[in-house]
Parts: C-alpha cells; structure tokens; sequence
C-alpha cells in the first residue's frame, strides 16, 4: 500500500491517535491488569481479522499502541518505489476498530500523553559510520536502512530508539552532534517546551515551529520537541 501523507491521516479524524515519527499511536487508560488483558485479546482478535497487528505495551494504568506497515511504498523524486515503515490505510482501518473496541470496553483514551524518542546524529559521512552505529546499536547490519531509503539505524526488533543522520559540515567539529528526537502530539508540545524553559531551558532555534522546536539546556546541550502538525486530527 501506499504511504499516506499528513493530510491524508488528518482526514481521516483518528482523534485516539497521534502520528509520530513514523506511526500512529494511541494510549487507553486502565484501571487494572485483567482490564488490559481483556482489551489486548480483544484487539488481537480484530488483528488477526484484518492480517494486520500493532505493537501493544502494557504498564500501570496504561495499555499503549503503535500502528506503522512495514511494506509502505514510497516514491521518490525519480519515481523509483521503496518499501519503507510508514502508515498506510491498513492503519487507518485498524486505528478506527481499536477505538470502538476501547469504547466498548469503556476506555478512555489519552491522546496528549503519547511519545516517542529518536537519536540523531549530524555527520558527513553517514554511509560510512552507519554499519558501526548498526552493530553499536543492535548487532544487525541489516538495521542499517531498514524501513528507510536512507542509512537511518532502525531495529527490526524495536529494542532500541532509532538513529538517523542528519547533514553537517565534515570538518566541523565546533558543535554537537547528538542530540534526541522528542516526537509529541500537537496539543502537549506548547506544554512540554513551556516545562522546559521553565526548568532553566531556552529555546535556541524555532524556525521550524511547531514542527521542530530546538531547546538547549544549561550546559548547552541540545535536544528537539518534534510535531507531526500535518497529520494532527482536524477539528
């Protein structure tokens, strides 16, 4: 199938669902162990209908969901095909059944809390120190642009954030060059970027706002509160 575009995923109204990074995810809220169990065997039931499953998690109070195909096309500049990780409409179907099941069970969702953390590594020579980062990283070097059309780093087993590189000047080495990836939904980043000034943070790059929000610590290390604003839920 192929990729869909923010837009496409905003239209589709998903308001238990936030796509970040690469997915969509959602969190229900539980009030015991056995109410989880009860909603993951009802959604895997509806998975195996459909031949398709998310990735369930289960902690206290909280069951969370990541819906991502693996086989998404996308085309690039010259129209050659990639099968790459991206939400397809299989995820939309899948997305919406979810929901009705978590009604039926009478979860709420929380929707603001979800997040994902990447790694990023800006560098000249990324086809040269992938296979490194891919063996540090997971001890695969298949990991290296699994999912991607580029040498981003991405654990076929999830055990580990992903890294992707960023372009950077090869002889500049006056700045820092890691820094995390803090993907949140549109409505928590005002919240979570106003937690962070307030904790002594300052906001050193916004031109990207809301889309990527660059906050630098006391020390000067950097991180980036990323939004997906495109494929928000609409209305």
């Amino acid at each position: 199938m192929d990729m869909l575009s923010g837009e496409a995923i905003a239209a589709a109204d998903l308001d238990d669902w936030r796509k970040l990074a690469q997915g969509l995810h959602a969190r229900y809220l539980i009030d015991d162990f056995s109410a989880g169990a009860r909603f993951i065997t009802a959604v895997g039931e509806a998975a195996d209908g459909m031949g398709h499953h998310p990735t369930v998690t289960m902690g206290d109070g909280r069951v969370d969901l990541k819906l991502i195909s693996a086989d998404a096309i996308y085309r690039d500049g010259e129209g050659t095909e990639h099968a790459v990780e991206w939400v397809t409409q299989q995820d939309l179907d899948l997305a919406r059944q979810i929901t009705e099941i978590a009604a039926d069970h009478g979860l709420a969702s929380d929707p603001a809390s979800v997040s994902v953390v990447e790694l990023g590594l800006d560098t000249a020579r990324s086809a040269t120190i992938a296979p490194v980062w891919a063996a540090l990283l997971t001890g695969r070097p298949d990991a290296q642009g699994h999912g991607s059309p580029s040498d981003e780093v991405r654990d076929p087993t999830g055990r580990v954030p992903n890294l992707w590189f960023g372009d950077a000047d090869q002889d500049d080495d006056s700045r820092q060059r890691f820094h995390l990836e803090v993907y949140v939904a549109p409505e928590e980043a005002p919240r979570r970027i106003a937690a962070a000034l307030a904790a002594g943070g300052r906001v050193v790059e916004a031109s990207g706002a809301p889309g990527l929000t660059v906050i630098a610590d006391q020390d000067g290390n950097q991180g980036v509160i990323c939004v997906d604003a495109s494929a928000s839920p609409q209305g």
